[in-house]
């Protein structure tokens, strides 16, 4: 966000995001959805996220970040599926706007939960470029030609813009990312819904920078990835203890584990597990406390 009217950090209630691959059971993250409906990812900064502290109270985050100079850069989701998300892939920036949209998406997950066994696809094997994936969506093989990565918790995996990527079943994601939702769908396993593919072909690229980022330990905290659209940090802060938490640029606080607050100029903020806390202009601290433990991520866009 540019400059703009100082705001205080302030809650955001979830917006969940009905998805044919999603559960229609969210527990222990989130008791209720509020649909009947299968939910694949509960959207945790989206623009439709409705404010739940504060002066703008009731309001969306897209329209309390028209009064503060700018769209809130990062959206942040956790992510439920229950059967495979289709084989997809995102612009960069620069392919975005030749296309007629604001930006690009680059993201990455961190691994909140995996069943044994569990795998993200990330990026095409080698040799393999525009015209293999054409013709395998085709014969119903694109999976074949994907690199199938094991994943456990407490991993992190950079998705750079331009990477064949897929989710399957087994894992529950926290995917921090630039605002945009622009994806191109490229192979749904015979499920009916749109595809594209040509414009999925264009962006492509047969080698990037996705994969498992390493953790790196820092003073009182983990740094999990530090990328030019966002940096993700994990805090653990044992019982009856608390911690100032210092922002350089707009973002928010995602509580993982165990239970805290945010102290802001206008109260107390409840930092748990699935729900955030916001901080929107990026240029202040925030403490937090808590008295049994709790652990959150720390999601940032870097100025």
């Amino acid at each position: 966000m540019t400059s703009g009217t100082r705001v205080a950090p302030f809650g955001l209630k979830p917006w969940f995001s009905e998805r044919v691959w999603g559960k229609s059971d969210l527990k222990p993250w989130f008791d209720e959805t509020g649909t009947t409906k299968l939910v694949g990812e509960a959207w945790l900064t989206g623009p439709q996220c409705l404010v739940q502290s504060g002066p703008f109270k009731g309001r969306t985050l897209a329209s309390v970040g028209e009064k503060m100079g700018g769209e809130f850069p990062l959206l942040v989701k956790i992510l439920f599926p229950a059967d495979k998300l289709s084989v997809q892939v995102h612009p960069d920036d620069a392919q975005a706007r030749a296309m007629g949209e604001t930006r690009g998406k680059t993201e990455c997950w961190y691994v909140l939960e995996a069943e044994p066994g569990a795998t993200v696809a990330l990026g095409l094997k080698a040799g393999v470029g525009a015209k293999e994936v054409a013709a395998s969506v085709e014969s119903g093989t694109l999976e074949l030609l994907l690199e199938h990565v094991p994943v456990s918790v407490g991993d992190m995996l950079f998705v750079d813009a331009g990477t064949v990527h897929a989710i399957g079943p087994g894992v529950v994601l926290l995917e921090t990312q630039q605002t945009s939702d622009v994806t191109y769908r490229l192979y749904d396993y015979g499920r009916p819904r749109e595809l594209h593919l040509e414009k999925g072909l264009q962006v492509i690229k047969s080698k990037t920078q996705a994969g498992k980022v390493a953790p790196r330990e820092m003073a009182g905290f983990t740094r999990l990835i530090e990328q030019r659209y966002f940096v993700v940090d994990r805090f653990e802060i044992s019982a009856t203890r608390k911690r100032t938490v210092d922002f350089a640029g707009a973002g928010c606080l995602v509580g993982l584990a165990g239970s805290g607050v945010v102290r802001t100029p206008d109260g107390e903020l409840e930092l748990i597990p699935g729900r955030t806390v916001v901080v929107p202009m990026g240029d202040g601290d925030v403490v937090v406390e808590t008295k049994a433990g709790v652990t959150f991520a720390r999601c940032v866009a870097p100025v």
